[in-house]
């Protein structure tokens, strides 16, 4: 007596493993946040720019205890404008470096225009934002540079 029996199904596949809501959050939260390190970097550096080469750019202030030269302050935004740039486009890129720095210069940020306020208040509010985020973002992101891209 032969007995034929359909061999058993096979297991169905498994589905990749979803990160959880939070993760997948956090890491578009990380991938905005670079591209808003980059932005802002740059636009830094056109405010650098344009207070080195004008030194009337910007409102006059009366007595300001962080009071600079506006030439001054341009080549501070300038100079951290391209740090904050390069730094954006190391997130943008996966770089292991790029979290830590990430977060120091949007702190550093913060700071900096925590100081320049006077000189132009609603940039500054609008970009110390910014900053918030982007510390916010790459703070909470645990899955940031295990799929790092290669260069």
């Amino acid at each position: 007596m032969t007995q034929n029996t359909p061999p058993p199904p096979p297991p169905p596949p498994h589905a990749p493993e979803q990160p959880p809501a939070d993760n997948a959050w956090a890491a578009g939260g990380t991938l905005f946040a670079g591209v808003l390190m980059l932005v802002t970097g740059v636009m830094d550096v056109f405010q650098g720019v344009a207070g080195i080469a004008e030194n009337d750019i910007y409102a006059r202030l009366g007595d300001y205890v962080f009071k600079f030269d506006l030439t001054t302050w341009g080549w501070i935004h300038l100079v951290l404008g391209v740090i904050v740039a390069v730094t954006g486009f190391g997130i943008l890129m996966g770089a292991g470096w790029g979290r830590v720095a990430g977060i120091t210069l949007a702190a550093l940020n913060i700071l900096l225009h925590f100081l320049f306020l006077p000189y132009q208040p609603w940039w500054a509010l609008f970009s110390m934002s910014i900053s918030v985020f982007v510390i916010w973002a790459l703070a909470t992101d645990d899955t940031y540079g295990k799929n790092a891209m290669k260069i």
